[in-house]
């Protein structure tokens, strides 16, 4: 039985927005990133419900909207701790209920947010959808050893990004 549509996008709205929103940082954006690639999807529906995992054509579909995005989206990436809680909320699945974890979460999206977009999509594809290095180049259109420097090079200014943020922390106490 061939599944519609309709049915699919009511399925996989609520997966596709958390994985859209893990990759843009931003509820906002995830959510025109979702629309853009379902309105191109409704197009094609015959030809994706055809394919062996429809769910995997339009997730990569997302992931090339979201890294052709024609938008500056750095400049929007302003939020309260609050709205980006509901976003790692949606991303989780699970309530943050503690003041340590709402620090460490907030600082995790700003540290993201300095990431390119490439760089972003590779560690998200590799820790949140738990992608191997061949499937997430075959994504990308890129070599698996261009996957694992786009992985080390962002792991590594993150890992700046943390340590200054601490020598930040200790100045001012």
């Amino acid at each position: 039985m061939t599944v519609t549509f309709e049915q699919f996008a009511v399925a996989r709205l609520p997966s596709l927005l958390r994985y859209a929103v893990v990759l843009t940082g931003d509820h906002d954006l995830a959510q025109d990133v979702v629309q853009e690639a379902l309105a191109r999807a409704q197009v094609k529906w015959r030809r994706i419900s055809d394919a062996d995992s429809p769910e995997a054509y339009v997730r990569r579909m997302v992931l090339n909207e979201y890294l052709s995005w024609r938008r500056t989206w750095a400049f929007r990436n302003v939020h309260t701790v609050g709205e980006r809680l509901v976003d790692i909320n949606d991303a989780r699945g699970g309530v943050l209920d503690h003041a340590d974890g709402v620090v460490e979460a907030d600082e995790l999206w700003s540290r993201l947010a300095t990431l390119g977009r490439k760089q972003r999509a590779v560690l998200v594809l590799r820790y949140y959808e738990q992608q191997d290095d061949e499937a997430i180049a075959e994504l990308l259109n890129c070599s698996p050893a261009t996957v694992r420097s786009h992985a080390s090079r962002a792991i590594k200014k993150l890992r700046l990004s943390e340590q200054q943020n601490r020598i930040h922390a200790e100045e001012k106490s």
